[in-house]
C-alpha cells in the first residue's frame, strides 16, 4: 500500500466511523465547559459592577481580560487554571481510557458493538497508560535535545552578518522538530494499534514492534502523516480567515460556531491519521509471509540406475 493508497484508505476507515470524532469533540466540550467555570465565577463577580463588561460580553479585548485577572479581587490566576488544568487531565485520562476501543472500531469492516467497545477500553486501559507514560518520556528528551541544539545554531546564526540566515535556521529548526515528533507519533500510534489488536500485554513489545514498523516503513508513514497535518494546517487557517472576514467583533455567537467547527475539523485530522495507523498495521499483518524453502526440497532428485 503505497502513501496515496494509506491515505485514501485512512480517509475512508474515518469515515465510516466518524461518530467516534462526534462522541470525543462532545466530551471535549463538556470538559472545557467545566473547565471554564472556575473563570466565569471569579469573573461574574467582578464584571457584575464594571463599566469594561460591555467590552467582554459583545466582544473580546484581551486588554480588558488581562486587567481582569490582574486585579486583587479576582484571587491571583490559580482560582481560573487550576479547575481547566484538572479538566484537561481528565480529558487526558478518558482519551486513554475509550481509544482502544477506537482503534478496535478501525479495524473491523463492520460496526462493533457496544459491549465490544467498553471491553477494548477496560481491558486495555492500563496498558494506554504506561504506553502514554513511554511517549512521554521519549518526546520530552528528545524535544530537550532538539530545543538546545536550536538555541545553539541560532546564536551561532546571530554571530554573521547574513540578515535572514538567523530566521532560515529557526524554520528549518522547527521543521526538523515537527518532523521527529511526527515519527515519535507514528511509532506510538502503531505501538497503542499492537495492544489493541494483538492483545499485547507486555508494553515494551508492542513499543519495540512500533519502532521497527515505523523505522522500516518511514518515508511512507511520515508522508501519509505529514499530508493529513497539511490538511489541518489548511483547515486552521480557513477557520481563522473566516472568523475574521465574516463574524462581526461583536458577535460572540459567531466566533464560537466558527471556533467549535473549526476544532472539530482539527480533531477529524488527528482521527485521520489514526485511521491511517490502523490501515497500515491491518495491511501488514494481511500480508502473506514468505517462507524459505529447504535446500534440500531445492535440490535436484537424484537419479537411481
Amino acid at each position: 500500500m503505497d502513501k496515496k493508497n494509506l491515505v485514501s484508505a485512512a480517509a475512508g476507515i474515518a469515515q465510516r466511523n466518524k461518530r467516534y470524532v462526534v462522541w470525543f469533540y462532545l466530551l471535549n466540550v463538556v470538559f472545557a465547559w467545566l473547565g471554564a467555570t472556575g473563570l466565569g465565577t471569579h469573573a461574574q463577580a467582578i464584571m457584575g459592577h464594571s463599566l469594561y463588561a460591555d467590552k467582554l460580553l459583545h466582544g473580546f479585548d484581551l486588554a480588558v481580560l488581562v486587567e481582569l485577572i490582574s486585579r486583587p479581587e479576582f484571587g491571583g490566576s490559580q482560582g481560573a487554571t487550576v479547575p481547566a488544568t484538572i479538566f484537561a487531565v481528565l480529558f487526558l485520562l478518558a482519551s486513554l481510557f475509550f481509544m482502544p476501543g477506537v482503534l478496535l472500531g478501525y479495524s473491523s469492516d463492520h460496526r462493533i458493538s457496544r459491549d465490544q467497545f467498553f471491553r477494548a477500553c477496560g481491558h486495555n486501559v492500563w496498558r494506554f497508560v504506561r504506553l502514554f507514560l513511554f511517549f512521554a518520556v521519549i518526546a520530552g528528551i528528545m524535544v530537550s535535545i532538539l530545543s538546545g541544539i536550536e538555541v545553539a545554531l541560532a546564536k551561532a546564526a546571530d554571530q554573521t552578518s547574513h540578515e535572514r540566515l538567523p530566521f532560515f535556521t529557526h524554520v528549518a529548526s522547527l521543521a526538523v522538530i515537527f518532523l521527529v515528533l511526527t515519527a515519535i507519533r507514528i511509532w506510538f500510534d502503531l505501538a497503542q494499534t499492537e495492544v489493541v489488536l494483538r492483545d499485547q500485554g507486555a508494553v515494551r513489545k508492542s513499543v519495540a514492534s512500533g519502532f521497527r514498523m515505523m523505522q522500516r516503513n518511514l518515508g511512507r508513514l511520515l508522508g501519509s502523516y505529514v499530508v493529513i497535518a497539511m490538511v489541518a494546517l489548511l483547515v486552521l487557517v480557513a477557520g481563522i480567515l473566516l472568523w475574521h472576514t465574516i463574524v462581526p467583533p461583536a458577535s460572540v455567537l459567531g466566533a464560537f460556531l466558527i471556533l467549535q467547527a473549526t476544532l472539530l475539523l482539527l480533531l477529524a485530522m488527528r482521527f485521520w491519521q489514526r485511521a491511517a495507523a490502523v490501515a497500515f498495521y491491518v495491511g501488514m499483518a494481511a500480508e502473506p509471509a514468505v517462507e524459505s524453502q529447504p535446500a534440500a526440497a531445492l535440490a535436484s532428485p537424484s537419479v537411481t540406475v
